[in-house]
């Protein structure tokens, strides 16, 4: 089953669950303590019922609804990469920019899209200054070494938890609010990394943090809609930080780990769920 959306117990879903079954959607609501969570089965498209419940709270007629739609059973859900394409724009562009450097090995593709650029000679390198290149105009260099990835494992990884909780938050909260988080997040967590380790870095690992952190400060005050990512995924991140921070990530072969664009980008995540909470209540 897959958790659609968390309520509070005082809301009746009644008129909703009733639809659903006029659809023959399976599904079921779960009482916990304060809150009703409705589940649906795997082969329902959670997406496009989580959008009729908002219809169904806004108070529009659903007694003409069409059946709900199934997911795709094939390789390619062309109605889901319609519903996330900032998310799949995201993916896309950090593909084209990881190919483009060649994984790191094409230095002239690397200083285009470094913090800063820079010069080899012989067996040094010269860097630009950061305050240099801001008065030269070349804001994007605070966002793209997000999409620099310098292996094949390193860029499956951040792309994945790109599409899971990425997506996630566009279809719930809106491409917006992925948007405005995605940048917050490359630009501290670039910024963070920039001042401990200088501009060779690279990777969306930053970004994946404060996705999952966003997902975990929303869901844990009870934000509407919830976006449903397991809670346990917090604790696997402060291991993960601490791991990295303790040297044991490169120790066993790993490679370099970027801990502090990891720690800042959570930082951005859990500051931006704060921050939209407060805008979402007030609106």
């Amino acid at each position: 089953m897959i958790k659609v959306l968390e309520v509070p117990l005082t809301e009746d879903l009644r008129g909703f669950t009733e639809c659903l079954w006029q659809q023959r959607v399976p599904h079921r609501v779960v009482e916990l303590q304060a809150v009703q969570e409705l589940w649906v089965a795997p082969e329902v498209d959670a997406e496009q019922v989580l959008a009729l419940y908002q219809l169904w709270r806004q108070g529009a007629d659903l007694s003409g609804l069409k059946a709900v739609p199934r997911r795709s059973s094939g390789l390619l859900d062309v109605a889901a990469l319609r519903r996330a394409w900032c998310s799949v724009l995201l993916i896309a562009l950090s593909a084209l920019v990881s190919l483009l450097i060649g994984f790191g090995d094409d230095i002239d593709w690397v200083r285009r899209f470094a913090m800063v650029d820079f010069q080899v000679r012989g067996d040094k390198i010269y860097y630009a200054g950061l305050m240099e290149t801001l008065v030269s105009g070349q804001f994007w260099r605070l966002v793209t070494p997000a999409f620099m990835h310098f292996s094949m494992p390193h860029i499956l990884f951040n792309l994945l938890w790109v599409w899971v909780a990425g997506r996630a938050i566009e279809v719930r909260h809106g491409r917006w609010a992925l948007l405005g988080l995605v940048v917050l997040s490359a630009l501290l967590s670039n910024l963070a990394q920039f001042w401990v380790s200088g501009p060779m870095f690279g990777g969306m690992s930053g970004v994946v943090f404060a996705l999952l952190g966003y997902a975990w400060l929303w869901d844990r005050r009870g934000g509407r809609p919830a976006i449903g990512l397991p809670p346990a995924l917090m604790g696997l991140m402060l291991l993960w930080l601490v791991l990295g921070f303790a040297g044991v990530l490169e120790a066993i072969g790993v490679g370099a780990i970027a801990n502090t664009a990891h720690l800042a980008g959570l930082l951005a995540g859990l500051l931006w769920a704060w921050l939209y909470s407060a805008f979402s209540t007030r609106r």
